[in-house]
């Protein structure tokens, strides 16, 4: 059979609330719409800000799966996705697409990735048969100190009083990755990857409704000069649905950059424009400098691998959480009999993924940083019998409810005696999976954080407010340092989770990964189980509805079936949370015959393309 999953149609029958149609939608659904009109949870936030909040829901869009043979791509945008399938039916490679998509992406998708960010990615190799891992995260200026996001009180600033303006920009880290990747994997010259974003920021594109929506409840955005003059009219009011938004000094810096390479970005003119607007930012003016922007530097680093299920599941490494805290979740559910998760909208499967990952969490939270500063435990923290161990603390009937970190084997004694940091993660991210013709493939997660990242608008495009995702306070309540403390140069912990799946013959069966802060490492974590353990095929996965936990409530999404998992939780000791859950898988599988099958989260507006 060279379909190498096959429809679950038990399954639909309670995943029916969430694919339907708007016409056919049955009471939950309508209630998932309706609170799509309205502003995402409020969420109360370490740092004392109720008024956080993660990118907001903009509605359904079911999708059908998406089916291939040569190449393919799923990435969060119809027309990023269409860049870079046009540069794979050149003969491009999965770089090469990947360069494109993301350059659409900082013009149609402004709210979720850019140039003005950063990004962790995974490419596969085919000739080679080579996984590597590319570190292109921001970091903090030179002149960071660890009081940074402290009040003259002492106290941490609220979640958007720190966000908001210079202090939160990294450097961004996300032209320079993949024009090392480009290097040494790209096919096609450096200069054409720009032309799709070029001729649309001069020409336009036309603002959807989740744009539109998003841009209207910024409270902040328009309060930023800049970006007030490009994103709202006269009236303060964001262009309408449908209205064409052009770009031209987007597309001069593109040209720029096509012309100059990578260096045209970290150093000259537009370096110099990136430097004054954060210095000059109309509030919490930053501190980078030009020698923070020329100095900077993207990492390959090891991915972080494990077994689970006969595969071999891959992520990022430290800086990430996401690849840890994924391979941890997984290790622990690959301790224990398959039949105790064989329900993807099963309660005992949710009761023992959540577990998982509340334990899971309970060691991220404690130990995962920048490697480059603290000795982050990754070998003990995936070491089998300390999951074996962890695992014993899972129930059939109880909840562990408030897990503490363990101690892995080979755990260094200053890491041991660090404090619990707590850093927000509210970010607007986007993610790509892309296969090209020749057996390259890769997995990418980009992001700016924040919904329009730190407001700052500069030369067309937002930066990123990326250092809010260290913890603000450098100790915790008994006076111990927290590991993902604010340092010059170091890296801000992320739970961004870009993963490749090797099967049997050590060749990607799976290309998954998500935004949705925090919630990445759940969403991704699933995805993987809904392939490998359940047999769907990725569009089903993205289309399945979210049930997990980050050590804190399990969390069900609004409106659709999950919410009928509440009762039978609660009896289990869970604290049942009902929210929207926003994430935006974008997935890739390739069957044993090469075929590809992909999917959309059908909560976003993307698109897989293939041929």
């Amino acid at each position: 059979m060279s379909r190498p999953i096959k429809p679950l149609a038990a399954l639909l029958v309670l995943a029916m609330t969430a694919c339907a149609t708007p016409a056919e939608q049955p009471p939950e659904a309508t209630a998932a719409a309706e609170a799509a009109a309205t502003p995402a949870e409020t969420v109360t936030t370490t740092a004392g800000d109720a008024r956080a909040t993660p990118e907001i829901a903009t509605g359904w869009e079911a999708k059908p799966p998406a089916v291939a043979r040569k190449f393919m791509i799923s990435a969060a945008h119809p027309l990023a996705a269409q860049a870079g399938y046009d540069m794979l039916k050149k003969g491009g490679a999965a770089i090469d697409a990947a360069i494109a998509t993301q350059a659409v992406l900082t013009l149609v998708e402004p709210q979720s990735s850019g140039i003005g960010g950063g990004a962790f990615m995974l490419y596969w190799d085919g000739e080679t048969r080579r996984l590597t891992s590319w570190d292109g995260r921001e970091t903090a200026p030179a002149a960071a100190t660890p009081e940074r996001f402290l009040g003259p009180d002492g106290k941490p600033l609220a979640f958007y009083d720190a966000v908001v303006g210079g202090i939160s920009v990294g450097v961004p880290g996300v032209l320079r990755m993949l024009e090392e990747a480009h290097e040494r994997e790209g096919r096609l010259p450096w200069a054409s990857l720009f032309d799709p974003a070029i001729k649309l920021a001069e020409e336009g594109f036309t603002v959807t409704p989740r744009l539109h929506q998003l841009l209207a409840e910024d409270e902040h955005l328009r309060k930023m000069p800049a970006a007030k003059a490009y994103f709202y009219g006269d009236d303060d009011q964001p262009p309408a649905v449908g209205e064409r938004l052009r770009n031209p000094e987007l597309a001069a810096t593109f040209r720029t950059i096509a012309r100059g390479g990578a260096d045209a970005f970290y150093q000259g003119a537009l370096a110099r424009a990136i430097v004054d607007a954060v210095k000059g930012a109309p509030r919490n003016p930053g501190d980078m400098s030009l020698g923070d922007l020329a100095g900077y530097e993207a990492k390959e680093r090891p991915p972080v691998c494990t077994g689970y299920r006969g595969r071999l599941v891959c992520g990022m490494g430290p800086p990430s959480s996401g690849g840890i805290a994924v391979a941890q979740i997984l290790g622990l559910l690959d301790t224990l009999s398959p039949a105790l998760v064989d329900e993807p909208m099963g309660a005992k499967t949710i009761h023992y993924l959540t577990q998982a990952e509340r334990l899971a969490f309970a060691d991220r939270n404690l130990y995962v940083a920048d490697a480059d500063f603290v000795q982050v435990p990754v070998a003990g923290l995936l070491d089998k019998g300390y999951l074996r161990q962890r695992a014993r603390l899972m129930s059939a009937t109880d909840l562990v409810a408030e897990p503490a970190a363990g101690t892995p084997p080979g755990v260094a004694k200053q890491t041991a005696e660090l404090g619990v940091g707590q850093a927000i993660e509210l970010p607007s991210t986007s993610h790509m999976s892309i296969v090209d013709a020749r057996g390259d493939a890769l997995s990418m997660t980009t992001s700016i954080e924040n919904g329009f990242g730190s407001r700052v608008f500069v030369k067309g495009f937002l930066l990123n407010n990326q250092l809010t995702d260290f913890a603000f306070s450098a100790k915790d309540d008994d006076g111990r340092l927290v590991a993902n403390r604010v340092a010059p140069g170091k890296r801000p912990r992320s739970s961004m989770s870009p993963t490749v799946v090797l099967g049997q013959n050590l060749r990607p069966v799976l290309l998954t990964g998500s935004p949705g802060g925090s919630r990445i490492i759940g969403y991704t974590a699933r995805s993987v189980m809904s392939v490998l353990d359940w047999e769907l095929d990725p569009q089903e996965a993205a289309s399945l509805p979210h049930a997990q936990s980050r050590g804190g409530p399990t969390e069900l999404e609004a409106g659709t079936a999950a919410e009928l998992l509440a009762d039978d939780l609660r009896a289990r000791g869970h604290e049942v949370k009902i929210t929207d859950m926003t994430s935006g898988l974008h997935m890739i599988a390739i069957g044993p015959d090469g075929r590809l099958y992909g999917g959309a989260d059908p909560r976003r507006e993307g698109a897989a393309l293939g041929e």
